[in-house]
């Protein structure tokens, strides 16, 4: 896929976020118990699982994923014909006429492609954020049930922060 100038441009946080996850999983599994958390809830690691590369590098391997399926939402968003670039043929039938609801969910401007877009990018870029704080939750060298409350926030706020920014540029497109 070849990538327009602002999704690498955006993307380039999301990459370097990755290889230094990986690159601290790399460092750390030499170090890791031979058990690790394998879910965290409420209480704390309320599961275990052996030590080994699947176990230790799951969130890194998620954070990958999410980051291929962002990136290729973002690229599909700026490729995708605004609505303000569609043939006019005339206001009702634009908007009512049979394959308008394809039309619904175009963003109204290039420039609200790019935003949309942008705020794609930086919502998965806090997604990473938020994986990574669950790595330091993973890969701590005693296996130990107790998890700070505070970490399930940490986790949670830069998620909810991306979500609200993505929807907000959204919603921006749709008022003007």
């Amino acid at each position: 896929m070849v990538f327009s100038s602002p999704v690498r441009l955006w993307l380039f946080p999301n990459l370097v976020l990755l290889a230094a996850m990986a690159v601290w999983g790399v460092v750390r599994y030499a170090h890791l118990p031979e058990r690790i958390p394998r879910h965290i809830g409420s209480g704390g690691v309320d599961a275990w699982t052996g030590r080994s590369i699947g176990s230790a590098f799951a969130l890194v391997f998620v954070y990958a994923a999410v980051t291929v399926l962002m990136t290729g939402c973002a690229e599909l968003t700026l490729r995708v014909t605004p609505r303000d670039e569609l043939p006019d043929t005339g206001a009702d039938t634009r908007r009512f006429a049979v394959g308008a609801s394809s039309s619904l969910n175009r963003p109204g401007s290039r420039d609200s492609a790019r935003r949309v877009a942008r705020s794609l990018l930086l919502l998965n870029t806090l997604v990473g954020v938020s994986l990574l704080v669950g790595c330091g939750i993973l890969w701590r060298s005693v296996p130990d049930p107790h998890v700070s409350p505070w970490l399930f926030v940490a986790m949670t706020v830069p998620i909810l922060v991306g979500t609200v920014l993505t929807v907000m540029a959204a919603m921006s497109d749709r008022k003007r």
